[in-house]
């Protein structure tokens, strides 16, 4: 038996019912007894639904005898922050992320904000709750004390700006928790989008991947003659960007981007961590400056402890998270936003626009993520690989998160998904007229496992 909220990266699913108030209770009671600490870091996002869940995370915690320390209204990168600086041991962020409004979760992190995830201790938890193990009130109830270090985020956070008022800035919070910071980091100089807390979403998903939410941000960027525009999730571990053309930009493109500042402006050359949907255009841009790229499986519960093992520079996913060594290895949408815009700025200075920096590093038509509802996704896995493989002689192989296959002029990978029941497809090719030839091949083999 499972849980249906439990996923590989952390927990998450309908409130009410994947995700209750006695479930979100007994995860909390257990944080302590599984992480050997009894001081908790608490935060929370915008969520209709997360005072409920708060109110049962603070009592599970309590029950169990836990000093809480409570941030209160956080973006999930403050939690990590506030993990790592202030030697916590254990934190728990209320969230769903980008996911829609009736859904709610929680991230939990160990000492240095590395991630929780199924393989390294929900799924012990997940059996505790299953066993029905006893939650008895602790002898001594912990006590809650308010923990206020914001000045000290948005200062850490502003250490990293540089000049970039040359710019004109379209930036989309999506109703979502950058809204708590945006002001005081960018200050009155964008153009701002639903830059309230509004966990309902009146105005679009907080999900910046879906083209239907990039749409208001792409029509402010054309009116206003915007040089960037920057759109995060709804609790800000995730940011992507729109050029001056208003097209959005593939967030693995800005892996490569973020070298502009990382080698070139500050001479580091060493390891850049990208997934393994991440487009060749990363490394073909990267490796010639001096920097070593090692690919990895998707999601921030992989990322951060490889990046943090290899001790990389930087890195990133096809999903919009960055992550930096500078921070605490882990991902940042409010730090990355910044990088990016510090790199435009100086772009502009040169005569370069956005759109021209992108198009000297994007060499190769991508598909995207192709979604195939599939129950069996290894066999149909199984069947995409040796369909390709038998055509060709490939170049390379990777196996560690699904299959990534390289040939001469194009790659694909097909992978499960950690959180829903779909196969995932995605290909890049040289032409567009090779890209669509591969889909269509790959569309026609998983349809016979539909």
């Amino acid at each position: 038996m499972k849980l249906k909220a439990f996923h590989a990266y952390d927990i998450r699913g309908r409130f009410g019912t994947d995700l209750t108030t006695d479930i979100a209770y007994k995860v909390a009671y257990f944080v302590p007894e599984l992480l050997g600490t009894r001081r908790v870091l608490l935060g929370r996002d915008m969520r209709l639904s997360s005072p409920a869940l708060h109110e049962a995370v603070l009592n599970g915690l309590l029950d169990a005898g836990a000093e809480v320390c409570d941030l209160g209204l956080s973006t999930t990168p403050f939690v990590y922050y506030v993990t790592a600086k202030h030697g916590f041991k254990a934190s728990i962020q209320i969230t769903a992320s980008h996911n829609p409004k009736d859904d709610n979760g929680l991230k939990i992190s160990r000492e240095l904000a590395l991630p929780v995830g199924y393989d390294t201790g929900l799924s012990t938890i997940e059996q505790w709750i299953l066993e029905d193990r006893p939650t008895p009130v602790a002898e001594k109830r912990g006590t809650v004390c308010d923990y206020d270090v914001r000045d000290e985020y948005v200062e850490f956070l502003n250490s990293f700006k540089q000049d970039f008022s040359n710019l004109a800035i379209g930036m989309d919070c999506s109703n979502g928790m950058a809204s708590i910071f945006v002001h005081r980091i960018f200050g009155e100089q964008p153009s701002y989008l639903y830059d309230t807390l509004d966990g309902s979403f009146p105005n679009h998903e907080a999900n910046p991947f879906q083209p239907e939410n990039v749409v208001d941000l792409q029509k402010l960027v054309i009116a206003h003659k915007c040089d960037v525009g920057v759109i995060y999730d709804g609790d800000a571990d995730r940011v992507m960007f729109i050029d001056e053309t208003g097209s959005f930009i593939a967030p693995d493109l800005i892996i490569a981007l973020l070298g502009e500042y990382f080698i070139k402006e500050k001479g580091e050359k060493g390891i850049v961590l990208e997934d393994i949907r991440s487009s060749k255009s990363v490394a073909e841009y990267l490796e010639p400056q001096g920097a070593t790229i090692a690919m990895w499986r998707v999601g921030r519960a992989f990322a951060v402890p490889k990046l943090r093992e290899l001790g990389g520079i930087w890195g990133g996913e096809v999903a919009g998270h960055y992550y930096f060594r500078d921070f605490f290895y882990s991902d940042s949408g409010l730090l990355a936003g910044i990088m990016v815009l510090n790199i435009v700025a100086k772009l502009k200075r040169e005569g370069i626009r956005f759109s021209e920096k992108i198009a000297q590093i994007r060499h190769y038509e991508n598909s995207g993520e192709i979604n195939f509802r599939v129950e069996d996704k290894k066999a149909a896995m199984d069947a995409v690989k040796d369909y390709f493989m038998a055509g060709e002689p490939s170049t390379a192989f990777y196996d560690f998160d699904g299959y990534r296959v390289e040939f001469k002029d194009w790659w694909f990978n097909v992978r499960p998904s950690n959180t829903e029941p779909y196969l995932r497809f995605l290909c890049e090719a040289a032409t567009r007229s090779m890209l669509d030839e591969k889909v269509a091949a790959a569309r026609s083999v998983i349809e016979q496992f539909i």
